[in-house]
């Protein structure tokens, strides 16, 4: 029987995704995009989940596409680039980042290409110590995908953005700390502890109106102020009549915990 490329373990409202080819650094075949994609559909339509963490198995997070699973032999067609794009990364990219609940990555090796850059779609990122970042698309020619054109110069800004991406140096957890590209850098050994310690968390959480600040906080890259506190109000409203609300001003009230349901 084939081992499963994607690993998915939902247990007391944290589904845990775990990348699992650690033989090619846990990069992206055919067949690992449709198990990811199986998997976020599971999450996205289950209402018991109410956090997602991703990582990899192995001593690499991923690097990237499968170059094996492309055909690029002289003389023969090249491949599409752009279908497997449009196919399979941004639709999975679209999906993370669309989750109605917090998204924890915890980096635990390379993140080399797309890999790189759908931990950086994730809300909150994690990376041990020994962990690293690279572009490395200009390596062979190629430009950054995975949203990474969208997502990296936003985080380190456009000089940074611009020297990772055509350099495709490798960037250590600890610099992209500093440099405001992932939320922390952790020992390697309390890496998954610190991981699931967030997730657990969260999963404590409102979780309606955590995902209310994801969609606030994205919107925000597009619209001017006038356009943000339109939107702004219209999800206070909404984030006013959940439950969860009702239970946290209780809670206050009466000088306890809340116990919050995310509904």
């Amino acid at each position: 029987m084939t081992e499963q490329s994607v690993l998915l373990d939902i247990d007391q409202g944290i589904a845990k995704v775990t990348l699992n080819r650690p033989k090619s650094l846990n990069s992206f075949n055919v067949e690992m995009h449709e198990q990811m994609r199986a998997a976020l559909e599971t999450i996205r339509n289950d209402d018991t989940v109410r956090v997602m963490l991703l990582t990899g198995n192995g001593r690499g997070f991923c690097a990237g596409q499968d170059l094996s699973d492309r055909n690029v032999k002289p003389g023969v067609e090249a491949p599409d680039l752009g279908y497997s794009i449009e196919t399979y990364y941004n639709p999975m990219l679209q999906a993370i980042r669309d989750l109605p609940m917090p998204v924890i990555c915890a980096v635990n090796g390379v993140a080399a290409g797309a890999g790189a850059n759908i931990a950086l779609a994730c809300d909150i990122t994690l990376a041990a110590r020994s962990a690293n970042f690279v572009q490395a698309f200009c390596k062979i020619g190629l430009i950054p995908d995975s949203g990474g054109t969208w997502t990296l110069p936003r985080a380190v800004g456009m000089a940074r953005a611009k020297g990772l991406a055509l350099l495709g140096d490798k960037l250590s957890a600890e610099k992209a700390e500093q440099w405001g590209m992932i939320w922390q850098c952790v020992d390697d050994e309390a890496l998954q502890d610190e991981a699931m310690k967030l997730a657990r968390h969260f999963a404590t959480q409102p979780t309606k109106g955590l995902a209310m600040i994801k969609r606030a906080l994205h919107e925000s890259t597009t619209n001017s102020f006038e356009e943000q506190v339109i939107v702004e109000r219209d999800l206070q409203r909404e984030a006013g009549r959940t439950d969860d609300y009702r239970e946290g001003v209780a809670a206050f009230m009466e000088k306890r915990t809340p116990e919050f349901k995310g509904k």
